[in-house]
């Protein structure tokens, strides 16, 4: 184990799960991400590895399969993991979303439909808000549900679909009028419907396209894609929570996990760009010495080891404020911001590192390299963080004039 980045006040069971899944990192995802990564192809033999951890049952309740750990437990697991490749973090990450959100706000029926499969990795989840024109602006989405029957009529486009092609449950948000006046505030007339449908690329189910992998700069191997919708027929018991007008919330719900989980990436991604640097800083002679008997050096390893210890300490307060039961939009904020923030800087200082090798494929730094931008707009850019921040500390601080 690192000096770095340690959690106090773990249980046992906590540091035996952790020190599995470093050890599975260690052994079968670093030696063979870079090469996967610059093949764009999907890990299959790691996902498998994965499922016989039980890594993908890591918050369902036992009573469902799962292994009923904390938020706390599954942040630290996805650390581990995006020290190893961000991508294999993000796989588990939108499965976890929506296991989340159907335990906190699925009827007892969907429950017991899904989360025994999801426990077993045996259903994949994925989550949709996003469209083409609108990034971060949740409220404005276009994408409809029309209720006909017993049934609902879906309509629309989605984009940044994380899983949109191997997961088997979507998770996707959509305007629903029924029930709600002309005039109601946009974010109470919005529902979360649970769309079944096979894995693959094209047509996956009737009125259902997941057009093809969008080609990207990092974060390859798992696959982002659009989704449309084309007078898809979804039954009325695919309601999440069986109440529309709630999807808003459970989102944001979600997205709180998510958030705590973006910074666990930054972290995990922020650590092994340190490990980079500090080791070829002692192996890279200039000058008759080390480089890391350079000051100049010596002061990029100091103001590196720093951010990673804050951001991790940030990320932990974030996930045990959660698992406590308390509203965390503040804590899950500022340690997505900064931990995606300081993730970018202390890549780019292994990267200088390096030198002339950063920039050849050759060395991981050139994959972490183009891995870190991607933490600055995943789960809300960090404008948005900022926004949120914000408008937490005035109600917070409310001025008593």
């Amino acid at each position: 184990m690192s000096r770095l980045a340690q959690t106090a006040g773990l249980t046992d069971v906590q540091q035996e799960i952790l020190s599995t899944v470093r050890d599975f990192v260690d052994k079968e995802i670093i030696p063979v991400a870079t090469g996967l990564e610059h093949r764009d192809e999907y890990p299959q033999q790691i996902v498998d590895g994965l499922k016989e951890l039980g890594l993908f049952g890591l918050m369902i309740p036992e009573e469902y399969g799962g292994l009923g750990e904390s938020l706390l437990t599954y942040a630290l697991c996805v650390e581990e993991i995006a020290r190893g490749w961000m991508s294999v973090s993000g796989i588990i990450n939108t499965h976890f979303i929506v296991a989340y959100m159907l335990k906190q706000h699925g009827t007892q029926e969907q429950k017991e439909t899904f989360l025994p499969r999801m426990a077993a990795g045996e259903v994949r989840g994925a989550f949709s808000m996003s469209e083409p024109g609108l990034g971060s602006d949740v409220s404005a989405i276009t994408s409809k549900g029309v209720k006909d029957g017993d049934e609902y009529v879906l309509n629309g486009q989605k984009m940044w679909l994380t899983n949109g092609g191997t997961s088997t449950l979507v998770a996707v948000l959509c305007r629903s009028d029924e029930g709600h006046p002309e005039g109601t505030a946009p974010h109470k007339s919005m529902t979360t419907f649970l769309v079944e449908k096979e894995p693959g690329f094209g047509e996956v189910r009737p009125g259902l396209t997941i057009p093809g992998k969008i080609d990207k700069m990092g974060y390859k191997g798992v696959d982002t894609t659009e989704l449309i919708m084309d007078d898809l027929r979804i039954p009325a018991n695919r309601v999440l929570g069986g109440v529309t007008g709630r999807g808003f919330y459970q989102m944001m719900d979600g997205v709180e996990v998510g958030r705590v989980n973006v910074a666990a990436r930054g972290c995990g991604v922020a650590q092994r760009a340190f490990e980079l640097g500090v080791s070829y800083a002692q192996q890279r002679h200039t000058f008759g010495k080390p480089i890391a008997q350079h000051q100049a050096i010596q002061f990029k390893l100091a103001e590196m080891a720093t951010k990673v210890e804050a951001a991790h300490a940030m990320m932990v307060n974030a996930a045990r404020k959660k698992d406590s039961g308390e509203r965390n939009d503040l804590e899950a904020g500022m340690a997505k911001y900064l931990a995606s923030e300081y993730c970018k800087e202390v890549v780019e200082d292994a990267f200088r590192i390096h030198g002339g090798y950063g920039f050849s494929k050759e060395y991981e730094i050139e994959r972490l390299y183009r891995e870190a931008p991607m933490l600055l707009i995943g789960e809300g850019t960090a404008e948005i963080q900022k926004m949120i921040i914000g408008r937490r500390l005035l109600e917070e601080y409310r001025f008593q004039g």
